[in-house]
């Protein structure tokens, strides 16, 4: 295998190392911060804040809530059959990984439920942060058989539900909803 230089190598490292491990059957280890990829991507520089990145202060620490919920995500997609960075960049932005979020429309946890589709999903406890993330990712994994693995479209219907899909025939003219979808497909890139 040659590698590139740079944040190319670091990530087709990363990569094989992934391979290897699950080969093996070890799936049991820590992920890379997304914003260590993003911070590698882009030129940076520090401050006394954190990496500056596209003119914006990033916090360069993670809690260990964080990892613990990074890593329940990451465990959660690989059960379903999701995409595991794709679960996770739907966790970030749909939370920062936080699992006590209730947005004001009342959507609730690290998935940002609402609690009728929670129910659907078969969560007992929507605040329960391994049964919030269950349902999250059931959802999207629901949403990507309903429009064949359509990943864009699927992403647009967690955030504005199927129906607003299917009645665009794509992602729905919502600007929230396509910053949403962009945001999620630049983070899993």
């Amino acid at each position: 295998m040659t590698l590139g230089q740079g944040p190319e190598a670091i990530n087709q490292i990363m990569g094989r190392i992934r391979s290897i491990e699950q080969r093996f059957g070890n799936t049991d280890y820590r992920l890379p911060d997304e914003k260590f990829d993003s911070v590698l991507a882009s030129k940076t520089s520090t401050s006394a804040g954190g990496t500056t990145v596209a003119g914006r202060t990033e916090r360069t620490t993670v809690s260990a809530d964080e990892t613990g919920i990074a890593g329940m995500v990451y465990r959660t997609a690989e059960k379903y059959g999701v995409d595991p960075k794709l679960a996770l960049a739907v966790a970030k932005t749909e939370s920062g990984l936080q699992k006590d979020v209730v947005s004001s429309a009342g959507a609730v946890g690290v998935m940002q439920l609402m609690p009728d589709t929670a129910r659907s999903l078969g969560v007992k406890n929507i605040n329960d942060p391994q049964e919030n993330i269950e349902g999250g990712v059931k959802y999207i994994k629901q949403m990507l058989g309903r429009f064949q693995g359509d990943v864009p479209k699927a992403l647009a219907a967690y955030n504005a539900g199927p129906a607003a899909v299917e009645s665009y025939q794509g992602i729905p003219p919502y600007q929230e909803t396509q910053e949403y979808v962009n945001k999620i497909l630049s983070l899993v890139r």
